[in-house]
């Protein structure tokens, strides 16, 4: 019972990791991290067109990785559990040692 759980617990993991393996996402959390914003200002902070951002969040809201609520004609956007924004900082800083540590490694060849 438990191997079950645990393949179901690698298997949404996965969906996560899945769903933050896109720049355009990774950038909406960031956007996101200060608080709520409105579609129609990730839209225009991102660049994506209406339809590619609507997806974008669709997907982010599936997955639970936001909330939505709308206002009259306007949705507005939050990050649905703020762990989300640390582990997206975590990922961040492990890509920033590493990448110091690739360029200490090539300084030192030349």
């Amino acid at each position: 019972m438990i191997i079950e759980t645990m393949k179901q617990v690698y298997e949404l993991h996965a969906e996560i990791c899945k769903t933050l393996a896109n720049p355009k996402r990774l950038e909406i959390i960031n956007l996101l991290r200060e608080g709520e914003r409105s579609a129609a200002e990730l839209r225009l902070k991102t660049g994506l067109l209406k339809a590619n951002l609507s997806q974008h969040l669709s997907i982010m809201r599936l997955k639970g990785i936001i909330k939505t609520r709308k206002e009259g004609l306007t949705v507005y956007c939050r990050i649905a559990n703020p762990k989300i924004v640390k582990a997206c900082d975590l990922m961040r800083e492990v890509l920033d040692e590493s990448l110091q540590e690739q360029s200490q490694l090539f300084r030192g060849r030349r």
